[in-house]
């Protein structure tokens, strides 16, 4: 039967389930155009029945390849309610009626299908649990519970060990999406009232060689500024980046009309990730807390000694009646114990930035046939994504430069830290030079700092090569690129020679200015072919 050229198949009716009904169909090639002889052009392939549904004029993002491939396997996923009215269209050979006959003829297939499924499930679980066959009248209710809850019940009742990387990744996309940035800050608010109690808050010293340091808690901005300002709003913008992938663009790009296979998808994502968040926690954990803190503060504050920069945590081997050992050991035990945890949650979000990036980059590289509307939105994902990676990468080297300034400083001939800095600005400014610092130590500030930015600017250069080379917004990466490299430059050469704070000041004021404007400026709405920005 031909209908508008087409070779038309009339709904069987016969009971079939979807992957019955729709192999059947596939093979007929219900819906192909005729040939130029006049026949049956054959059977649909995956590829070609893509491409056709991506051309129906009222389907403005078209079907991912990857959806179609599984209506021809065996398997158990069904098709979306938003795919049946496509498919239809095809089996329907544009013909309203036979459409709208198209469309309920696969909608009770696929209920049929789920049921199928439903069942065997059930069957299956009573079978392992040994239930017998009158109790599973017990459990009729449950079972008209709509098929993403059904396999959500599944999942929680299979016993499924939660990984590491799943629970890391939940403190970032449950919840509201202050609760942890509002976390870190009020830890750090915690650790300053704390240290006005034991009386650290502002304290000084007199160096050997006669230089009076302000070492003060209060004082340090690694230990204020970082976790208090710029902590928090990286775990902001890594939220809202993850948030906006995991729950609106990676289902729009997929188009499979499925959040739930979606969602499984991103899970499988994560947890591949397994070894590497095992990695960083016991970095983090064992040598940047533990051990820094023994080497650090323990070992110092039990037997003296003068191989690091006294600081608030070791102000109890000069200053004793500021602050005794004891109290001492159990404050700084508390801070390496909260540092040492926001700095996994830190390389955590690094660890997903990536995870973002590379799944974005399968995905496209996967979808071969995509209407030019989906194109241009993948465009628009793909900028946005780079816009909130360049924020967090800015974020995550001002951690480094607030970690290196205050390490700096504390080997520096400087009272505090504003005048030290100051004075470096006066003596680039008006060639007036200094002597430098004047006693060297031990700073493994210098070393976790290094690590930090080079961690961040790694994430930044992957995304940037995945999602910007051969892309359409190549003006703004370079203006990213080469705000990073400017920042990264001045982090490197902090008191490397006088007036680094010039070159640093610089770097911070674009760094600002690009968390609020990532691209610096109005971009053309050409490179991306559309006149709309994203925000």
């Amino acid at each position: 039967m031909l209908k508008n050229g087409k070779l038309f198949l009339p709904p069987p009716k016969d009971g079939s389930d979807f992957k019955e009904l729709f192999r059947q169909l596939a093979a007929a090639g219900a819906g192909r155009p005729l040939g130029s002889d006049g026949f049956p052009a054959g059977p649909w392939t995956p590829e070609l029945l893509a491409e056709a549904i991506s051309h129906i004029d009222s389907n403005r993002i078209g079907v991912d390849l990857r959806t179609v491939q599984l209506w021809f396997q065996e398997n158990e996923k069904g098709i979306s309610t938003a795919n049946i009215r496509w498919l239809a269209r095809i089996f329907g050979c544009d013909d309203p009626v036979a459409i709208s006959e198209w469309q309920m003829e696969l909608s009770a297939a696929q209920s049929r299908l789920t049921a199928k499924r439903r069942d065997l499930k059930k069957a299956g679980s009573n079978v392992a649990a040994g239930v017998p066959e009158m109790s599973r009248a017990a459990t009729v209710d449950d079972e008209t519970a709509s098929p993403p809850e059904l396999a959500r019940e599944t999942d929680k009742g299979s016993g499924r060990r939660v990984s590491l990387a799943m629970r890391s990744e939940a403190l970032f996309s449950r919840g509201s999406p202050l609760n942890l940035p509002a976390s870190i800050f009020a830890g750090a608010s915690a650790l300053g009232f704390l240290s006005y109690i034991v009386g650290i808050h502002s304290a000084t010293y007199s160096r050997a060689d006669g230089v009076v340091k302000q070492v003060g808690f209060l004082s340090a901005p690694n230990w204020t500024f970082l976790f208090m300002v710029l902590l928090p709003l990286f775990f902001a913008f890594v939220i809202e980046l993850l948030v906006f992938w995991k729950h609106d663009a990676r289902f729009r790009l997929v188009a499979q009309g499925d959040r739930l296979e979606s969602d499984d998808a991103w899970t499988r994502n994560v947890q591949a990730y397994s070894y590497t968040y095992w990695a960083v926690f016991l970095i983090c954990v064992l040598f940047a807390g533990l051990f820094q803190w023994i080497g650090v503060c323990l070992i110092p504050l039990l037997e003296g000694g003068d191989d690091y920069a006294t600081s608030w945590g070791t102000l109890a081997i000069v200053q004793p009646d500021v602050i005794s050992v004891p109290v001492s050991i159990v404050f700084t035990a508390l801070a390496y114990l909260y540092m040492c945890l926001c700095f996994y949650l830190f390389f955590v979000g690094l660890v997903l930035l990536h995870t973002i990036v590379h799944d974005l980059w399968r995905i496209e590289e996967a979808s071969t046939v995509r209407p030019v509307e989906h194109r241009r939105e993948g465009g628009e994902i793909g900028l946005r994504v780079m816009r909130g990676i360049f924020r967090c990468t800015v974020l995550g080297v001002l951690v480094a430069i607030c970690m290196k300034v205050q390490s700096s400083y504390l080997s520096s001939n400087g009272g505090d830290i504003v005048t030290w800095i100051a004075h470096d600005m006066s003596s680039a400014l008006y060639e007036r030079h200094d002597g430098g610092n004047s006693i060297s130590y031990r700073m493994p500030t210098h070393y976790s700092s290094l690590l930090v930015a080079i961690s961040t600017c790694i994430v930044f250069l992957y995304a940037s090569i995945r999602l910007g080379v051969g892309k359409r917004f190549r003006v703004p990466l370079r203006r990213m690129s080469a705000v990073v490299g400017l920042l990264l430059a001045s982090y490197l050469l902090i008191d490397a020679f006088e007036g680094f704070s010039i070159l640093v000041g610089v770097g911070v004021l674009l760094a600002t200015y690009g968390l609020f404007d990532p691209e610096f400026g109005r971009w053309r709405a050409s490179e991306l072919g559309s006149n709309q920005s994203v925000s």
